[in-house]
């Protein structure tokens, strides 16, 4: 299947290691140019170096997506670069989960700067390419949590809530220039921070043996690999998916009650 996306231009934020780098690599393998950005600068050289070998163009970009200018510089670069943006994943992100009174105004706006204004930020930058290139595709990567949140998932679940009403409000207003945007909700999906996690809820075992452990209380009984995640993002941003806006879709082994 022609998923059209020889050409495009794609920009991934939070792309060194986990979905970020799985959806680059899918996206190289297409025949896309791939922008990726992170904060170290060796993982992400790393990651880098494997999109090259899958047949990309890479722009590898070390910065802190919290920080404004940085993250914009590095959307402006590419449009510099290849003449314009066709497709922003807004994908960074970490887990920050604790019970509400434990979480100050700082953790808080920490997890808004990270979470939420990275893809404010990023997408303001990216639109105005996408309209004069006659549309384009924003993903925003957020978790079922924001949809259903539960004990002592703040700040995180929140800030997912946000981007989650960001997607569908930036949907609406940007249908007219042919810019879809949709957001893929998360569960546990493998990842370096997926097995930290694992193995502070089970700890003395393996990763594998963690991973195993935590996909018990899924129906599907196990976590997703951040390549099933990349295939969803890929298709969203592909020509396949020229009428989908606005969905939330979760992927989530069928964990949510919330549709």
């Amino acid at each position: 299947m022609d998923l059209g996306l020889k050409g495009k231009v794609v920009l991934i934020t939070g792309a060194s290691e986990g979905i970020g780098r799985a959806a680059a690599l899918e996206f190289a393998r297409e025949g896309a140019r791939v922008g990726i950005c992170a904060r170290r600068p060796d993982v992400l050289e790393a990651a880098a170096a494997e999109i090259r070998a899958a047949g990309a163009e890479v722009l590898a970009a070390p910065l802190d997506a919290t920080e404004p200018g940085p993250l914009e510089d590095f959307v402006r670069q590419a449009i510099v670069r290849w003449g314009g943006v066709d497709i922003l994943v807004n994908n960074v992100g970490t887990a920050g989960s604790f019970p509400f009174e434990r979480v100050t105004d700082e953790v808080w706006q920490q997890d808004l700067d990270l979470k939420f204004f990275s893809a404010v930020r990023a997408s303001r930058i990216a639109i105005p390419s996408m309209r004069a290139r006659g549309g384009g595709r924003i993903i925003n990567v957020t978790t079922v949590g924001g949809k259903q949140p539960g004990a002592s998932s703040v700040p995180t679940n929140v800030t997912r809530a946000a981007g989650i009403a960001l997607t569908k409000a930036m949907s609406k207003d940007l249908a007219k220039d042919n810019i879809l945007v949709n957001t893929v909700c998360l569960h546990y999906t493998k990842s370096a921070q997926m097995s930290r996690i694992a193995q502070a809820h089970f700890p003395g075992l393996s990763v594998e043996d963690a991973y195993g452990a935590e996909g018990v209380s899924l129906p599907l009984g196990r976590l997703a690999e951040a390549e099933e995640v990349a295939d969803l993002i890929v298709f969203l941003a592909s020509a396949r998916a020229s009428y989908v806006t606005g969905a939330a879709i979760n992927i989530d082994g069928g964990y949510t009650g919330a549709v």
